[in-house]
């Protein structure tokens, strides 16, 4: 027991040796300039690193855009191209410290599994972008409608998030893994678009005198196309009113503004024919 204890005592001593104590010391300023170097190298590699990565982007941005690739297409290869171009960056860096290649393989093999539950709603957004490109549901520049009932024009199909812009300027980010398995609405698929607009007369009115007036005004509009369905049919009979469709087709360019200028010409058209326009009324009879 005496004698373990003469051991512990002298490697104690040996550990506490002033003179390693003061070697240490004395080593520390050329290790961390050693250490600042290095971590100055590293900025330097990650900033030229950048500008590397920019210009192999612009490369293959130039070269898709020549080979008339989709712009969905382009983007969504940009962004998957940034991001494994930006890993490999950090992992070069990383090599430079000292960290073992194989080591680190090992680790994220290991937590892969760890990494994939953390991650899935990012992993099933990638594959649904995947998806959209594949399948191609819309394209860049279409009008959709998805299932929660955002709407707008796509600006942008990136690696995990498709952006739409609305006709009053706002933003909507969608992820493409909710788009890649809901339902959505593509309104600009085709080139042309059906246009109903609903208008109710008085029961006392001449249906045939409105349908006159109303297809009149349909044949004056240069922006209706005549070659298609032009239509004034009775929809329903409601509690105030009789109730008309004005149908007919625009070019998806021509539709909003087509749209507006035949809802304002309806009612002058109708002012001008003695057609009225009623207002929700009850009748009550007392006895």
């Amino acid at each position: 027991m005496l004698h373990i204890y003469e051991t512990v005592r002298l490697q104690s001593q040996e550990s506490l040796d002033p003179g390693a104590v003061e070697k240490w010391l004395s080593g520390l300023p050329e290790k961390a300039l050693h250490m600042g170097l290095r971590i100055v190298l590293a900025l330097v590699v990650f900033l030229l690193g950048m500008q590397v990565i920019k210009l192999l982007r612009r490369i293959l941005k130039k070269s898709l855009t020549r080979g008339k690739v989709d712009v969905g297409v382009r983007q969504f290869t940009d962004s998957f191209v940034k991001a494994v171009l930006y890993i490999l960056l950090i992992f070069m860096i990383a090599r430079g410290f000292g960290v073992d290649a194989a080591s680190v393989v090992a680790l994220l093999g290991s937590a892969g599994v760890a990494i994939g539950l953390a991650v899935q709603g990012s992993l099933s957004n990638l594959a649904g972008g995947v998806l959209i490109l594949i399948l191609k549901p819309f394209l860049v520049g279409d009008y959709i409608i998805d299932a929660g009932g955002k709407e707008g024009t796509v600006t942008e199909i990136q690696l995990f998030y498709t952006k739409l812009l609305t006709p009053d300027n706002r933003t909507v980010i969608l992820p493409n893994g909710t788009l890649a398995n809901g339902s959505l609405i593509n309104i600009t698929t085709d080139k042309y678009r059906r246009c109903d607009i609903s208008v109710g007369i008085s029961y006392s009115s001449d249906i045939g005198a409105a349908r006159e007036t109303l297809m009149e005004l349909l044949a004056e509009d240069e922006a209706v196309l005549k070659d298609k369905e032009m239509r004034v049919v009775v929809d329903q009979l409601g509690n105030s009113a009789v109730e008309l469709i004005v149908r007919c087709w625009f070019t998806n360019e021509e539709y909003w503004d087509g749209r507006y200028r035949l809802t304002e010409g309806i009612k002058y058209a109708l002012d001008r024919a003695g057609i009225q326009i009623p207002y929700p009324q009850i009748d009550v009879h007392m006895k």
